[in-house]
């Protein structure tokens, strides 16, 4: 039996004024364990970025808990949850994110350097992750310079640079084409195969679902 190292009891998460709430999440009961590759799917609007959020610690939640290898979330201050993102946890998002004035090499190094990691140790490790993305030859490149695919890539080894044990993506192929999307998806199968990590995809693609090991289908703020 593999670790569960993703789990929530009775999760609810509610948006707007006491007037006019949303229960935007309606008691998800959910476990994760390591190693997986888990699609979250279902409609526009009915939960999916919400609980990818607040399983990431990135929001805040109103009633039931959260577990992350052994971490309840409610337990954790700020300081203590921000810790816990930077060294167990990598995103990557469908905008990229990447600061368009730095290279490829100095994104990937970026979260190293704000870790306390040497300009030497971070350079070295940035360089290795671009090298699994398949990307050394791109290192000195600025985003604007790389394809989608590319910046998508860049984008991965950064989420990838500080070995975290779990990787939120939230809809990582939204901005492809088919061929990119599946060279992104071969990568993460790769990277799940060879580091055990565990994969978080939100996803409206019917292909990103087929190739996750498992599908968590929502509506209306429920897993059904």
């Amino acid at each position: 039996m593999s670790e569960i190292v993703i789990s929530t009891e009775n999760l609810h998460k509610f948006y707007g004024s006491r007037d006019q709430k949303v229960h935007a999440l309606r008691g998800i009961d959910l476990s994760i364990e390591e190693g997986e590759i888990v699609g979250v799917m279902g409609p526009s609007g009915c939960g999916k970025t919400t609980l990818l959020n607040c399983l990431s610690g990135l929001d805040s939640f109103d009633e039931g808990n959260i577990s992350i290898q052994g971490n309840t979330l409610t337990d954790l201050n700020d300081n203590q949850l921000s810790e816990l993102r930077a060294k167990k946890m990598g995103f990557v998002f469908q905008t990229y994110n990447l600061l368009p004035v730095l290279s490829a090499v100095e994104n990937v190094e970026l979260p190293l350097l704000v870790s306390g990691y040497s300009a030497k140790e971070a350079r070295i490790k940035a360089l290795e992750k671009l090298n699994e993305v398949e990307l050394e030859d791109w290192q000195s490149h600025l985003p604007g310079e790389l394809s989608g695919g590319q910046r998508q890539r860049v984008t991965l080894a950064r989420a990838l640079v500080n070995d975290p044990a779990i990787v939120w993506a939230d809809e990582p192929t939204g901005n492809l084409d088919s061929e990119n999307e599946k060279l992104i998806m071969d990568l993460l199968i790769k990277l799940n195969t060879d580091n055990n990590q565990t994969f978080v995809i939100v996803t409206h693609s019917e292909y990103v679902g087929g190739r996750a090991n498992r599908i968590i289908q929502m509506k209306d703020g429920e897993i059904v």
